[in-house]
């Protein structure tokens, strides 16, 4: 087992954080508390930490320009100002659905965001899996209780998703050029280990590292699935990491206190805090999403 330098990133409590991500361009690293609808930045060198409420329950973010960013929500894609915080509807998705949300997403090499949509209380079959590219909306997979693990090959070739209820990873075959799926899903990863598969990303070498919720582990799986590091984390439900630097794995990983009890949050006081992890790798970031 890896034993990284891990340092707390921000000290303040997420009830569920989640959906961090780097922006190259402004060198500033954000996240979300879902629950609460609030989106988190903060200087990749440190500082203070921004918090910006967003009225409804927001997941992921993607990079449109160092001026702009696209926010998933739980009635679809907003376009929000960094400047002013003012953010504008760009694209429902299942806005006329209550019992929805966003969760899980990711910029596609090909600048296609892959959207994923679950329940509010996770009720099965409620969630889906959604691509966007330059005004175009498509539906992809259906019938997913929590999405997660979006996340793709360096190359765009392979796309990773995952149904936490089922605690499986599937892969799918990709067009490169538009990040629409090629064929049928096939299982690249059941996790039949105590936790629950999370977010993921994918390392410059093809690497997929997964945060595993309620078993206090990053796991990092080789191209062909199989489990080669395992780096635990200082909070049991770890909910999804992000890569900051390219020259290294290090990132930030974002955890939670949802759904634990007073008696399991005593136990577990770093429950809900974001992270730095230090870890040897070869990190890369997302590119900025095509509207």
């Amino acid at each position: 087992m890896d034993k990284p330098d891990i340092r707390v990133f921000h000290d303040v409590p997420c009830e569920l954080g989640e959906g961090p991500g780097y922006d190259p361009l402004t060198k500033t690293v954000w996240w979300f508390d879902i629950v609460t609808g609030r989106l988190f930045e903060k200087a990749r060198a440190g500082g203070v930490v921004d918090v910006h409420p967003l009225g409804q329950m927001a997941s992921a973010l993607a990079v449109i320009d160092a001026g702009r960013q696209l926010i998933s929500t739980e009635t679809g894609l907003f376009i929000r100002d960094r400047k002013t915080g003012h953010t504008v509807m760009h694209q429902p998705i299942e806005a006329d659905n209550p019992i929805t949300r966003s969760n899980d997403a990711r910029v596609h090499p090909a600048g296609a965001f892959w959207i994923g949509t679950m329940g509010k209380k996770s009720q099965q079959g409620a969630g889906s899996i959604y691509w966007y590219r330059e005004g175009q909306l498509r539906t992809l997979f259906t019938d997913i209780t929590i999405t997660n693990s979006i996340c793709f090959s360096p190359d765009g070739r392979v796309s990773y998703f995952a149904d936490t209820r089922k605690n499986i990873i599937w892969r799918v075959d990709t067009d490169s050029e538009t990040g629409l799926p090629l064929g049928e899903p096939a299982v690249f990863y059941e996790h039949k280990d105590a936790g629950g598969i999370d977010g993921s990303i994918v390392d410059r070498e093809g690497n997929l590292w997964n945060a595993c919720w309620g078993r206090a582990h990053i796991d990092v799986y080789s191209p062909d699935g199989k489990r080669i590091r395992s780096i635990a984390t200082p909070a049991r439900q770890p909910s999804c990491p992000a890569f900051i630097d390219e020259d290294s794995a290090a990132m930030v990983v974002t955890t939670a206190y949802h759904d634990m009890s007073e008696t399991q949050r005593r136990s577990d006081p770093n429950a809900g805090k974001t992270f730095l992890i230090e870890v040897a790798g070869k990190g890369r970031f997302d590119p900025p999403v095509r509207l």
